[in-house]
């Protein structure tokens, strides 16, 4: 996969190298801000209780 996203990308090296950076950076925002976000309700971890005894 990472193969042919580097075949497709456009330029030089230098030029697929900054643009491979921003598309992780870009992919890792995606994450962060959307997908992670949506799915977090569903996650078992959200009900955590703390027994005081």
């Amino acid at each position: 996969m990472y193969g042919w996203i580097w075949r497709h990308l456009p330029g030089g090296t230098a030029s697929r190298s900054v643009l491979a950076l921003l598309l992780a950076l870009a992919a890792c925002a995606l994450l962060l801000f959307v997908v992670f976000p949506l799915v977090e309700p569903y996650m078992p971890f959200n009900s955590v209780t703390v027994d005081g005894g």
